[in-house]
């Protein structure tokens, strides 16, 4: 089911575009919509004050293994989005997906495809995959 939904973002992203066809615009697009995802995050966090990045160091002993380091790490993230950023960052999100899908497109590449090889190739090599 999840893959007819997946496949069916791609096609109607397919029928919709026609605005920006050339590969170099939906390239620049996808960077565009990237930037402003990472405003939106940013504005979050220093405009509406939701949420704050605390980010420093994460120290690990040397002899802790790799699973046991991935409960000690943080996301450097206090408080939680509210709803008026959550929906900002949604939208820019869904805009991120929206051309991300149309360069799939253009370069003959099935999304849903894509996100199975990755999650397929988490699975098999879990956190070792990150190395």
């Amino acid at each position: 089911m999840k893959d007819i939904i997946v496949d069916d973002f791609q096609d109607t992203v397919n029928d919709v575009l026609f605005r920006h066809k050339s590969i170099v615009d939906v390239m620049t697009k996808l960077q565009e919509s990237d930037a402003r995802l990472n405003r939106a995050i940013a504005k979050a966090v220093t405009i509406c004050g939701c949420i704050k990045i605390n980010a420093q160091k994460q120290d690990f002993p040397e002899d802790m293994d790799l699973e046991q380091a991935c409960q000690f790490t943080s996301s450097h993230i206090e408080g939680e989005l509210c709803d008026d950023c959550k929906e900002v960052i949604n939208q820019e999100m869904q805009n991120h997906l929206f051309y991300l899908a149309a360069l799939c497109n253009l370069l003959d590449i099935n999304l849903y495809d894509n996100m199975l090889e990755e999650y397929d190739k988490l699975n098999t090599l879990g956190t070792y995959n990150l190395l």
